[in-house]
């Protein structure tokens, strides 16, 4: 039996064909393996109305790339985004451990066809008549994969959501979050849950606004904040947006985070377990973005997630963190900044804060204000960088003590509440916050505002994000100023 219904899809010419007018492609496969499949998709009001193939290469390609075709016809798009290489394997009546290749192909294909309706701002999926559907911000890690079993547990229609950003045969694919090797994770994990799964290629307007934007900030000589500018700018509004297209009410992400209203709308606040708290690195989220986030591990703690998804028997439960920038998995700045911005090796002097030379280094973009070790100055006291001067190339260094500060300089402030409500900011993530006060102001964006500390900060690096906090809440958020 299993051998008739693989010669059947493999004679199959109904469905092998050039793509339908309007229709969404995607193709998996090629020159490693020889093998190569393309699938396209027309879809309209929430359906699969004709899908296409075309398949290079061995049998096991041409019959997983028409059964794969067969299964997403007339489907709807959240029933094809729920397609796995285990059901088009199961539509040939199964496969060889070679062949089941093959099945990989056509399925990622399928999959790459949905992501490419997904970043067409076409309407996709409608509402469902009852209940509510949340899209989930799943990267293959525990903390996403929690937020997606509360959501079902919750009661919730659930599909899920991947961004791809980046793609560099230079990073170690399986240490980043948003790689070409995340998405298949991402995808195979929300599939063992049963749901359907949307990847989302933000590529080029990631390397256009997060990645440029770091370059040139170490090539001027400050510490840029991509994940912050990543987060408020690119990747979860470009989720909320699939989310709605594909009739969810809301986006929930893995992130420690709470929303709480007072009275004047949503705004971020710190999570039960402090020691996770990501609100510093939301703070660039629109008030609109927020009013559409969930946030299911506000009440938990990191323990406590890896036992939720332990009990559900799953293998990321015990997953390690990625503590790298996701596109510099695997590859250090400098070399990172010398390949792809020509920020390179440029020798210059050390000085201390008179101007008397204390050493060399190989450029000053290797350099950030607070910065203690690798400095390669011997000092009877411990030094630490005050300043860096892209111009002159030059690292000034000094004692602890000529870093405080009581008044930080912010450019590009964003106020969701008047400034009276600041009393606190946090400088750095993972920094405690610091008393503080601004100059009354009101709500709205600013080109500048100084911030009066309560007590001395050490090592305010420029670049950096001030995140603006009445008590526990997020009020806004600035760039520390040059």
């Amino acid at each position: 039996m299993a051998h008739e219904a693989f010669e059947q899809y493999l004679s199959d010419r109904s469905r092998r064909g050039p793509a339908p007018p309007d229709a969404f492609s995607g193709a998996a496969g090629g020159a490693p393996c020889g093998d190569l499949v393309r699938i396209s998709l027309a879809v309209r009001e929430g359906l699969v109305r004709r899908a296409t193939f075309d398949a290079e290469g061995c049998a096991a390609s041409q019959a997983a790339g028409a059964a794969a075709t067969a299964l997403a016809d007339g489907a709807t798009v959240l029933e094809a985004a729920m397609i796995a290489p285990g059901d088009v394997a199961a539509e040939l009546g199964g496969l060889t451990d070679q062949g089941a290749h093959a099945a990989d192909l056509a399925a990622d294909a399928l999959a790459r066809a949905l992501g490419a309706a997904a970043g067409s701002g076409a309407p996709l999926e409608p509402a469902p008549a009852g209940g509510e559907r949340v899209a989930v911000a799943i990267s293959g890690g525990v903390d996403s994969a929690a937020a997606a079993l509360l959501e079902r547990e919750r009661g919730a229609d659930v599909v899920t959501v991947t961004v791809k950003l980046w793609a560099d045969q230079h990073n170690d694919g399986a240490r980043s979050c948003c790689s070409p090797q995340a998405v298949l994770g991402a995808r195979g994990l929300a599939h063992s849950l049963g749901l359907p799964h949307f990847t989302l290629d933000l590529e080029e307007r990631f390397r256009s606004t997060v990645v440029e934007e770091f370059i040139a900030g170490y090539a001027s000589g400050i510490t840029p904040n991509p994940c912050v500018l990543c987060n408020g700018e690119v990747r979860i509004d470009a989720m909320l947006d699939l989310a709605r297209r594909l009739g969810a009410s809301a986006l929930a992400t893995g992130h420690y985070a709470r929303i709480a209203d007072d009275g004047e709308g949503p705004l971020l606040c710190a999570p039960a377990d402090s020691a996770k708290d990501q609100t510093y690195m939301l703070s660039g989220l629109h008030r609109e973005t927020l009013a559409g986030m969930r946030f299911p591990l506000a009440g938990l703690t990191k323990p406590e997630v890896r036992r939720l998804t332990a009990d559900a028997g799953l293998p990321v439960a015990s997953k390690a963190e990625s503590q790298d920038l996701c596109f510099l998995a695997g590859e250090g700045k400098r070399s990172f900044l010398a390949r792809h911005g020509g920020v390179g090796e440029r020798r210059g002097e050390i000085v201390d804060s008179a101007g008397s030379v204390l050493g060399a280094h190989r450029g000053h973009h290797e350099f950030t204000v607070g910065q203690r070790r690798g400095l390669g100055i011997a000092s009877s006291e411990p030094l630490f960088v005050l300043a860096t001067d892209a111009r002159a190339n030059r690292v000034v260094v000094g004692r602890r003590d000529e870093l405080a500060t009581d008044r930080v300089r912010v450019r590009d402030a964003t106020l969701h509440r008047p400034s009276g409500r600041v009393d606190r900011v946090r400088l750095r993530y993972r920094s405690k916050p610091i008393a503080c006060e601004l100059a009354p102001v009101a709500a709205g964006r600013h080109d500048a505002l100084e911030i009066s500390l309560a007590e001395p900060a050490f090592g305010v690096a420029p670049g950096q994000t001030a995140c603006l906090m009445d008590g526990e809440l997020v009020v806004g958020r600035a760039t520390i100023a040059a």
